[in-house]
């Protein structure tokens, strides 16, 4: 854990991240590397970097994506693993984040309540609770990099007897230290991603362990560790074998996620074929790993060696697909009229939704309802002065396109600086743009949290790619100006364009 080591006293600032995961590490050390003049600070609830892969804490928790993606372009990762563990992954950001002079703009235990922005004063007025009191902060340009669920809690349905159970009931969001699960009866509620991690990592311990699904979802085995990446790794300089490993790994992913979506019948039967083939003879793969929705209509789960198909096999883990009728005292009894016996229930039923770390936005006075807005090239809002914010690709790695964002962002602020203007603020002006939902996604969490958040555009710059071609096109070839941008001074007069 690293130790706050500002003395906040910088309460002035041109560039205030919110948030000290993998967005705004490498937010901060974007800035600091293009453009290092800049004052900023970082501002995180918790009490070390890290984001996610600090908050959880549950057995086994990993990276559902290749580091060799997931991590920053900027930094190769080294390690062996391509598949890491949380530990290792907060390990890495703050190896970043001491090699781009990141730490000593850290500030923990700030959690950001409201930003109000004043045009007259061109500035951000953040307000922050610390130590048990509130502060202010003012900035020139107000980050969010708080990813897009609630910290604070998971979601965890009500289920009906849940007051009978005798055993433990526990969320992976809130792992407790003292859980002592060796030699115990587990049943884990879920089959996404957190799911997946937790059953094998489990059966390493308990006297069984269970996977209690509604339905199935798609589960694809892919390797711990990349061969040819830690050969070239060997022989190769190390930016260029990450580079090469890198861009290997896109095309590889992209390709699976079009194909997937080109050809799904055929990508149900090789899933199906490859799941039959790691699963025990007669296994029943229909029941249990059938999903009714096509492959990438919800993101796919990877387990690294296949894991979770082995402690099937050795028969420490088993999958049961039916719906909970209720809680007994010693397990659940499901509407089958089957009844599992557990000592501790996992409830691994998903996230909650919450744009911006749910802090309270105003622009001069108004109050700015996230729902209303149109994202403006997946980074601003319209209507939103100075204001941006990092939202990675669901379908490939998360920082992908972190990466790009934070770079258009850096060559953004650096045009203004070069023709001296203070105020950005994206305004849609165009009658012929029609709105959806900021992600097209099918699955539950998404589902339940979605209205909240920003919505995407029909066309223009106003649309959310998820594919790192049109990205790369928009974010990093393309100009920072736009017919759809106005900058102004701080005395409000509008940027004269040569």
């Amino acid at each position: 854990m690293i130790e706050r080591t500002t003395d906040d006293a910088d309460t002035d600032l041109d560039v205030l991240i919110v948030g000290a995961g993998i967005s705004g590490i490498g937010a901060a050390c974007h800035l600091r590397s293009r453009l290092p003049g800049k004052r900023i600070a970082i501002l995180d609830a918790r009490e070390a970097i890290g984001g996610t892969w600090d908050l959880f804490r549950y057995p086994g928790v990993r990276s559902d994506s290749d580091l060799h993606t997931f991590a920053f372009e900027f930094k190769p990762w080294t390690s062996e693993n391509m598949i890491a563990d949380g530990h290792e992954i907060v390990a890495y950001l703050e190896e970043a984040a001491r090699e781009h002079g990141v730490l000593e703009h850290l500030r923990f235990g700030h959690r950001v309540l409201s930003a109000s922005w004043s045009g007259d004063e061109a500035r951000w007025t953040v307000r922050v609770a610390h130590d048990g009191r509130e502060e202010e902060l003012t900035t020139r340009v107000l980050f969010s990099a708080t990813g897009y669920y609630d910290h604070a809690r998971g979601f965890a349905p009500e289920f009906p007897g849940a007051e009978d159970f005798a055993g433990r009931v526990v969320h992976p969001q809130a792992w407790p230290e003292d859980l002592d699960h060796a030699g115990q009866r587990v049943v884990v509620i879920g089959s996404g991603a957190t799911a997946v991690t937790l059953v094998p990592a489990m059966a390493r311990s308990t006297a069984h362990v269970t996977m209690l699904q509604r339905s199935p979802t798609y589960i694809v085995p892919v390797p711990r560790r990349n061969a040819l990446a830690n050969a070239m790794n060997r022989v190769l300089p190390e930016a260029l074998a990450y580079r090469i490993t890198r861009r290997l790994n896109v095309a590889v992913w992209r390709g699976v996620y079009n194909g997937c979506q080109r050809w799904p019948r055929a990508s149900r039967r090789l899933i199906r074929a490859i799941t039959r083939r790691l699963l025990p003879a007669g296994y029943p793969v229909d029941e249990h790993f059938k999903p009714r929705y096509d492959p990438w209509d919800q993101r796919l789960c990877a387990v690294p060696d296949g894991d979770l198909f082995r402690a099937i096999k050795d028969g420490r883990a088993s999958v049961v697909t039916d719906r909970i009728d209720r809680f007994t005292e010693t397990g659940i009894r499901l509407e089958s009229g089957r009844e599992l016996e557990a000592d501790v229930v996992v409830t691994a039923t998903g996230l909650r939704m919450l744009p911006f770390g749910g802090i309270d936005v105003s622009v001069d006075g108004r109050r700015i309802d996230f729902g209303e807005t149109v994202t403006f090239k997946s980074m601003m809002l319209g209507g939103v002065p100075n204001f941006a914010f990092a939202f990675g690709y669901t379908n490939i790695a998360w920082t992908l396109k972190v990466d790009l964002v934070c770079e258009h962002f850096c060559r953004l602020l650096a045009h203004m600086d070069e023709r001296g203007w203070d105020v950005v603020v994206p305004e849609l002006d165009d009658p012929t743009l029609e709105t959806s939902p900021f992600l097209d996604f099918d699955a539950g969490y998404v589902q339940r949290g979605i209205d909240a958040f920003p919505r995407r555009g029909s066309h223009g710059p106003w649309t959310v790619e998820m594919g790192c071609v049109a990205d790369r096109e928009r974010l990093r070839r393309g100009g920072v100006e736009d017919p759809a941008l106005r900058f102004s001074t701080a005395d409000r007069r509008p940027a004269v364009v040569a």
